[in-house]
C-alpha cells in the first residue's frame, strides 16, 4: 500500500504534494515500486490535528483520485480513500474507489457503517480511542495488558461492522499504530502481533480471519528509538519494522 498525503502539512512528506500533478507523479512512482493499493488521504490525522469539514477534505480527495484513476498503471490497482466521513466515502466510491479506510472504525461518524453497507466496498476499521485532537489525552494511553487490549476494541469495533450489515470478508482491521499508544505501545503492537490474533480468535471466529493492516511507515516512535526528528529520516526503521512485520505474517499473522 502506498500511502499519499494531500493535506499542507503531513508529518511525513511535509505537504510536498498539494497540486494534482505532483500526486499523480508520486502515485505513478508507488505503482511503478509495487504498490498494489493507493491510499489517499485528505485530513490530518497526526497527534492534535484540527479537523477539517468534509466538503474540505472533499475538495482536495476527490481531484486527486480521478486523476490518478485516470493512468492507465492504475488498472487493476486498488484504491483507497482515508477518511472517517461518511459523505466524502460515498462521493469517493462513486468516483471509483475500492475500499474505505476508517481511523476511527466507524466511531466519528454515526452513518458510516450504514453508508458502507450501502456501497458495498471494503472497509478498514482502525483502533483509536478519542479523535485525533484527544487519542493521545493521558485516559487514552491507559492500557493493562496493551495487546489483549487493542484485540478486544478491534473486535468490537468490527462486530459493529458485521452487526451493520458489512460482511466480515470485507473487513480488514488495523491495531492504529501511532494512534491512542505510547512508544513502547507501539512496540508492544509490533512484536506481539500473534498475541493479538490469538487474543482475536478466541473472541471472533469471523474477525480472526480478518486481514491485519499494518502502517508503522516513519512514524514518530520510530524516531524516537533511532533519535530522527525528521522524517524522511526514519525510512530504514520503517524497513526494520515491516520487515518484523512480515516475518510475523509468516507466523501465520
Amino acid at each position: 500500500m502506498g500511502i499519499l498525503n494531500v493535506t499542507p502539512d503531513s508529518f511525513s512528506d511535509g505537504g510536498k504534494y498539494q497540486s494534482v500533478e505532483d500526486t499523480v507523479s508520486q502515485a505513478r512512482l508507488m505503482i511503478s515500486q509495487g504498490a498494489d493499493i493507493i491510499d489517499i488521504g485528505a485530513q490530518l490525522t497526526r497527534p492534535m490535528a484540527s479537523r477539517i469539514s468534509p466538503e474540505e477534505e472533499h475538495d482536495r480527495l476527490i481531484p486527486v483520485l480521478e486523476a490518478i484513476l485516470k493512468l492507465p498503471e492504475a488498472e487493476g490497482k486498488l484504491m483507497s480513500v482515508d477518511t472517517f466521513y461518511s459523505q466524502v466515502a460515498s462521493e469517493a466510491v462513486s468516483k471509483g474507489a475500492h475500499l474505505v479506510n476508517d481511523v476511527s472504525g466507524g466511531q466519528l461518524d454515526s452513518k458510516m457503517l450504514d453508508v458502507v453497507v450501502e456501497l458495498k466496498v471494503t472497509y478498514v476499521a482502525m483502533h483509536m480511542r478519542g479523535n485525533p485532537s484527544t487519542m493521545q489525552n493521558s485516559e487514552n494511553l491507559q492500557y493493562g495488558d496493551v495487546c489483549k487490549d487493542v484485540a478486544s476494541e478491534l473486535c468490537m469495533r468490527a462486530r459493529d461492522a458485521e452487526l451493520s450489515g458489512i460482511p466480515a470478508w470485507k473487513i480488514i482491521i488495523d491495531p492504529g499504530i501511532g494512534f491512542s499508544k505510547k512508544k513502547e505501545d507501539n512496540l508492544d503492537i509490533l512484536m506481539g502481533l500473534p498475541t493479538i490474533r490469538t487474543e482475536i480468535s478466541k473472541k471472533s471466529l469471523a474477525v480472526s480471519h480478518a486481514p491485519l493492516l499494518i502502517g508503522p511507515s516513519r512514524k514518530r516512535f520510530l524516531g524516537d528509538i533511532c533519535s530522527h526528528s525528521a522524517a524522511s529520516d526514519r525510512d530504514p526503521a520503517t524497513v526494520a519494522s515491516v520487515t518484523l512485520i512480515w516475518m510475523c505474517s509468516n507466523l501465520g499473522v
